[in-house]
């Protein structure tokens, strides 16, 4: 293993320290991994750097001033989350209470609060344009997206990522619910059509996009 690939394990490390241990000076990381205090500072200014730890002066009782090291909000999303889990229940509690077609509504409802929140950014735009802004809105959620141009105009628009896969595919009125908003942003000059999903055995969610000409 050369420098540069032993450096990534310490900085997990650094890390996990922490989040289970809280505040730490660059001191007691370096008694606690081992290493050098120069080389916790190293580690430290990258993991800064990356907006993952954020760091705060401290007064002591004696000597000088300590810097406390911890870790900045963007670091959560390292650690492991369940919360595919806990949605498939509180959604199979809800379909045991109330009947499935509840949990239809809880995704239309969800859909049309998407619409709402975006649709400002399609207004008096060309396609070209709101494909693109449709792309970046879905990358932005975790969706992974990839974008072609074909050569006849029209568009691809690849997912290589769901967020919701393990929801979706449970409950098909997910995927039914995203294709709708598609339709529902991009407007009635564009059709839209899904060519490949996820939830349904794919290796992405693929759709393909194209003007409408007016007769």
């Amino acid at each position: 293993m050369n420098n540069q690939e032993a450096e990534v394990p310490t900085r997990k490390v650094i890390v996990t320290l922490l989040k289970t241990k809280g505040p730490q000076s660059v001191g007691e990381l370096s008694r606690q991994l081992g290493i050098t205090e120069m080389a916790v500072r190293r580690h430290l200014h990258t993991l800064e750097r990356d907006n993952l730890i954020e760091s705060r002066l401290v007064r002591q009782a004696m000597g000088r001033p300590t810097h406390l090291y911890s870790l900045a909000p963007a670091a959560d999303d390292l650690f492991p989350k369940k919360y595919q889990h806990l949605t498939l229940d509180l959604l199979e509690e809800l379909a045991a209470l109330a009947g499935p077609g509840q949990v239809d509504l809880l995704f239309e409802r969800r859909k049309e609060r998407l619409i709402g929140r975006y649709e400002d950014r399609m207004t008096g735009k060309p396609l070209a344009d709101r494909v693109k802004e449709l792309a970046d809105i879905q990358h932005a959620n975790g969706y992974m997206v990839n974008l072609e141009t074909r050569d006849d105009g029209s568009f691809v628009l690849q997912e290589h990522n769901c967020p919701i896969s393990q929801v979706a595919k449970q409950y098909n009125h997910a995927c039914s619910c995203e294709l709708a908003m598609f339709r529902d942003l991009l407007g009635t000059d564009a059709a839209v059509e899904r060519t490949e999903c996820l939830a349904k055995g794919g290796s992405k969610c693929s759709y393909v996009i194209q003007e409408i000409e007016e007769p």
